[in-house]
């Protein structure tokens, strides 16, 4: 499938004229350019965190193609419930917090070495690799372009305008590109009811297993999942979006809206990815199965329409968390680190930081996906190192338990020191049977539950 170049140049010239517009008017301050000034309403802050989160699209086609309807419950059921869970607990406390970023959180609990510690955490966890990975599969799809190709220019391009105007140039082409996201899959799948069939034709045509809850993995593959989504309530940039609200109950109300869209927007990818197990069943790479599904049914206006779609999707993802990034580093990091123990960081001095950690970010996350080569691999991987080293010390921090910063320290250095061995010497699979989350879990709750008891006493 080749992108139709009217689809591609109406998109590229609106990334454009945002480009253009920023270098007119470029975010003022610290506060506007990290959390938007605090002025997003709700209809944008459904748009942007609605987008954000859904960057992985062609990971959930590979997944789907691969497994079937254990889709939904490995990457929609799990992530409903603790994005609504952070919705009642969370939203309206990060909002009133007044704060930026979650080290400053980590920091205001804990102490500087904990903040210098999630952050460096924060950084690895965010860096867009997975997303740049299907920014330079689907342009070699449209194209013809080498992926590392791809890769590159697709980063590029994606961090471009974010450069200049921080969170709200993500958000402004947020807004465009939810529209965008969904209208592809509202041609794609009455496409293919309307030329193949419903429920009965694809009931004829999958292979057993995708029609199994579990897709024919077993219990814990499908459980550890729901363990790697508890990251949600550390994810920076649900925290990023609160910081950004304009009012707590925005922040609150924008997450359960945004949550009706996802279980919108997954039903339709579930069902064009079965559509495209059946009607594609020699597919090569599954990573392809959406664009794959997209040439095979649409015609080539249609084709350009859902490509430009499926690059919005992924942009909105890539420009999102690679900003996050660079704000890890350059303010989180090396802002906090320069500054020293005790001093509060410097907002305005940290500005040119964060827009030259953009470069730094945008080669990390193109050297991981061009080593990873998989979609649903830095997912698990990334998941299973970093949801074990910020969960509990978030939690605890969250629910008003007072631990030694210290010993935060320790249970983040131990607990991903634990997960990325387990992962080692997994070669290729769980080690013992065990996914390397959960000892990187127990690792960290060992060190601070007894970290709280020990507090007790002596209180």
């Amino acid at each position: 499938m080749k992108l139709p170049p009217v689809a591609g140049l109406v998109y590229l010239a609106f990334l454009l004229f945002v480009v253009l517009r920023l270098f007119r008017r470029p975010a003022a301050g610290a506060v506007d350019y990290i959390v938007a000034g605090r002025r997003l309403t709700l209809p944008a802050f459904v748009a942007t965190l609605v987008t954000t989160w859904y960057g992985g699209i062609l990971g959930v086609g590979e997944y789907t193609w691969q497994y079937g309807v254990s889709n939904w419950l490995v990457f929609g059921v799990p992530y409903y419930l603790y994005a609504a869970l952070f919705a009642i607990y969370l939203a309206r406390r990060a909002r009133h917090s007044e704060m930026l970023t979650v080290p400053d959180f980590l920091e205001q609990h804990y102490g500087r070495p904990a903040a210098l510690a999630g952050a460096g955490m924060l950084f690895v966890m965010t860096a867009p690799a997975a997303y740049v990975l299907m920014l330079g599969v689907l342009l070699n799809f449209a194209t013809g372009w080498p992926v590392w190709v791809g890769v590159v220019l697709g980063t590029l391009l994606s961090i471009s305008y974010v450069f200049r105007g921080g969170l709200g140039a993500v958000v402004a082409t947020d807004k465009v590109q939810f529209v965008l996201m969904f209208l592809g899959f509202l041609v794609l799948v009455p496409v293919c009811v309307v030329r193949f069939g419903g429920w009965e034709f694809l009931r004829a045509g999958l292979p057993p297993g995708h029609l199994q809850w579990d897709g024919g993995l077993g219990w814990q593959a499908i459980a550890v999942w729901y363990v790697i989504a508890l990251s949600t309530l550390v994810e920076p940039a649900f925290y990023q979006r609160c910081y950004a609200a304009d009012s707590e109950s925005t922040a609150r109300r924008g997450i359960f809206v945004a949550i009706g869209f996802w279980i919108v927007f997954d039903f339709l990818t579930t069902t064009a990815g079965l559509y495209a197990r059946v009607l594609l069943p020699d597919l090569a790479d599954p990573v392809q199965a959406f664009p794959a599904l997209a040439a095979r049914v649409l015609p080539a206006f249609w084709q350009g329409v859902f490509t430009v779609g499926l690059l919005a999707t992924i942009m909105s993802t890539v420009d999102s968390y690679a900003f996050i990034c660079s704000v890890t580093l350059g303010r989180d990091l090396i802002g906090r680190w320069r500054a020293g123990a005790g001093e509060v960081v410097a907002e305005e001095p940290s500005l040119p930081l964060i827009q030259w950690s953009l470069l730094a970010t945008a080669a990390v996350a193109v050297g991981l996906a061009l080593a990873a080569g998989s979609v649903i691999k830095l997912w698990k991987v990334l998941g299973s190192v970093g949801t074990p080293v910020l969960l509990l010390p978030m939690l605890l921090a969250q629910a008003g338990w007072r631990v030694c910063g210290h010993r935060v320290v320790w249970s983040m250095g131990l607990a991903a020191a634990v997960s990325v061995v387990w992962l080692s010497l997994g070669h290729g699979g769980p080690w013992l049977g065990v996914e390397a989350i959960f000892p990187g879990l127990l690792t960290s709750g060992v060190i601070l539950l007894s970290g709280i008891r020990a507090s007790a006493r002596r209180s």
